[in-house]
């Protein structure tokens, strides 16, 4: 594929709060290998969100809002998140009328704080965390998304989360426009709502609530710490943490999501709008 613009911008908003993570650090590779690949200009500029309030303009071509800390509802009213929130509407507005559309993947904390904006669910803790390599199902509607396109099904993520996305408003979901794309694995013997694992908000914006950032090398890097080695053995047990392991090696799980998903949602956002000279719809 040949993209006719060759300069494109990108956003990251780093909602991370100062917290070491090896998201950042995964979104500039993949960034920086994409753009490579297909011989790009590519640019990205980083904006720490919720401590330092910084936000960008609308001179970017792709914004991508990442996962962090803490809780999804405890911001609410807070200067950041009305800033941050004011951004993304003024995204929409731009996509209502203007001819060059802007894509936005939103990542975990950022999928959590759409979703309760939108009103969409309930934005809630989870009975105990979700921590490991799990299995993501695709609904009808995921079974038609162009970001899937190379992604079987099920296929395996990095889930890491105290808070979740169930009970959607169908109602709600439908005036937004909003499509539901995959949900958690099959628990037949839990009897819990499974949460909502991926969202298309609209033709322009897509949210999920797991890391399609995360690879193996940060992983095994994670969980390899000592510290944090006697934590998962303490609280999941030593089989599942050698699993844990184990499945980080496998190419078909989360390595298969990390070098297909962003990447298709690049491709989405780059060739499909520079091919139609920026007049069809992505």
């Amino acid at each position: 594929m040949i993209s006719t613009k060759q300069h494109w911008k990108i956003a990251v908003l780093d909602m991370y709060e100062h917290v070491p993570n090896e998201g950042m650090r995964c979104i500039r590779e993949i960034l920086n290998s994409y753009a490579a690949q297909h011989g790009l200009d590519m640019v990205f500029h980083e904006y720490e969100v919720r401590v330092e309030q910084q936000l960008p303009d609308l001179s970017y071509d792709i914004y991508i809002s990442t996962g962090g800390p803490g809780s999804p509802l405890d911001s609410e009213g807070s200067e950041w998140e009305a800033r941050y929130f004011k951004l993304m509407e003024d995204i929409r507005q731009w996509n209502d009328t203007a001819a060059d559309k802007k894509q936005v993947l939103l990542i975990c904390h950022s999928f959590q704080l759409m979703c309760r904006h939108l009103k969409l669910g309930n934005v809630c803790r989870r009975r105990s965390p979700a921590f490991g390599v799990f299995p993501v199902h695709k609904t009808d509607a995921g079974e038609g998304e162009q970001v899937f396109g190379e992604l079987p099904d099920p296929y395996f993520i990095v889930d890491s989360r105290n808070w979740q996305v169930i009970e959607l408003d169908q109602q709600q979901m439908d005036a937004t426009g909003a499509k539901v794309l995959a949900l958690e694995k099959e628990r037949p013997h839990v009897p819990l709502e499974r949460a909502t694992m991926a969202i298309r908000f609209s033709d322009y914006c897509i949210g999920t609530q797991f890391h399609p950032e995360a690879d193996a090398t940060g992983m095994r890097m994670y969980l390899m710490q000592q510290e944090k080695k006697n934590q998962v053995i303490t609280n999941y047990g030593a089989e599942k943490y050698y699993s844990m392991l184990e499945q980080l090696s496998d190419p078909d799980k989360i390595m298969l999501t990390h070098d297909e998903f962003i990447p298709a949602f690049l491709d989405n956002a780059i060739f499909k709008q520079s091919v139609s000279g920026n007049n069809m719809e992505v």
